[in-house]
């Protein structure tokens, strides 16, 4: 086989601080890869998710000094898993493999190496995975290995500790274009395709500036959207709930029957609060995960576009074809 064409994808909203730092190791990794000929040519792919300050000026002034970039500005923030789709569906058309790894260097850009390695060996999707959570505080440490667990439990095919930092064939990446759903996990919806697939170990590092573009209100949210994405178990759990409830209930009126046949008073206000309360908040909780289900529904039913394309940057040289400005699929 020979040499492939590699591109970086790259989803970025608000990189200013990072972006040439993060340009030039990239850009430094292609040449080293083309000069070792582990790959025949490479490109960086930035995707600009709707940034509000200079992170499409950036990508344009990259391309203008000649670095092997290309961009892509989205006309509208639609959120890092759709930014990255639309960095995947221009690379599919171009790239033999594809790798996707986010602006603020926290990936060890190095482990690309090895990861085209593997992709040469046969390998069609290779997962950066952390050794370790020693630069998460303890709360960040804590939920992530919950909701990993959690994913697990519920029946969510995922790799641990894997966000979105892997490379894929071009294949793979077809592969997945081909799902319709619009509420996206990506990293739980490449791991259920089955091609075959390796790991690559590395230590993540702190961010290389800029703050962090992932507050715990998203992080909660893109959690939500992972479980209910890829597990009905949360609805059973409701079945079964409900259920045990019907048999408490039973036993309470059993018992109650019994007290007033004795002649004893039965307890009163306290316990009659607590059960309303906690009976209440257990029916509200039930029907907030049903909601979150007929959400999905009714985004997926709409079939609305993913996103819109509103400038392109070094694109359409060396014969490549420019992207369609319509809403991707």
């Amino acid at each position: 086989m020979s040499n492939p064409i590699l591109y970086i994808v790259v989803p970025c909203y608000n990189e200013e601080e990072v972006l040439h730092e993060t340009n030039r190791r990239l850009a430094a990794l292609l040449d080293s890869l083309v000069k070792d000929n582990m790959i025949a040519a490479g490109r960086i792919l930035y995707v600009d998710d709707g940034s509000r300050d200079h992170t499409w000026q950036l990508v344009e002034e990259f391309v203008a000094a000649g670095s092997p970039v290309k961009g892509l500005k989205l006309a509208h923030n639609v959120g890092h898993q759709q930014a990255l789709w639309a960095g995947l569906e221009y690379a599919a058309a171009h790239a033999d493999a594809v790798v996707s790894i986010d602006a603020d260097l926290q990936d060890n850009v190095d482990s690309i190496r090895e990861m085209v390695d593997y992709f040469n060996k046969g390998i069609d999707i290779v997962y950066g995975v952390r050794r370790e959570r020693r630069t998460d505080s303890f709360f960040k440490k804590t939920t992530a290995q919950l909701f990993y667990r959690l994913m697990s439990n519920l029946g969510g095919e995922i790799v641990y500790n894997h966000a979105d930092f892997r490379l894929m064939s071009r294949r793979a990446v077809e592969a997945l274009m081909s799902y319709p759903e619009r509420n996206l996990f990506l990293r739980g919806m490449v791991c259920s395709m089955g091609y075959p697939s390796a790991v690559v170990y590395y230590d993540r590092e702190k961010r290389f500036a800029g703050e962090s573009k992932y507050p715990f209100s998203k992080m909660l949210s893109f959690a939500v959207d992972g479980i209910t994405s890829f597990s009905v178990r949360p609805l059973r759990y409701i079945v079964l709930l409900g259920l045990l409830f019907i048999l408490i209930s039973i036993v309470a009126i059993i018992y109650g029957f019994l007290s007033y046949l004795e002649g004893d008073t039965i307890p009163g206000w306290t316990s009659l609060l607590v059960s309303i309360w906690f009976i209440g908040g257990m029916v509200t909780t039930a029907i907030g995960i049903i909601g979150e289900y007929v959400g999905k529904i009714y985004k997926e039913v709409k079939r609305r576009p993913r996103y819109f394309v509103e400038k392109v940057a070094g694109i359409g040289k060396a014969g490549e074809g420019e992207p369609s400005e319509k809403p991707g699929r």
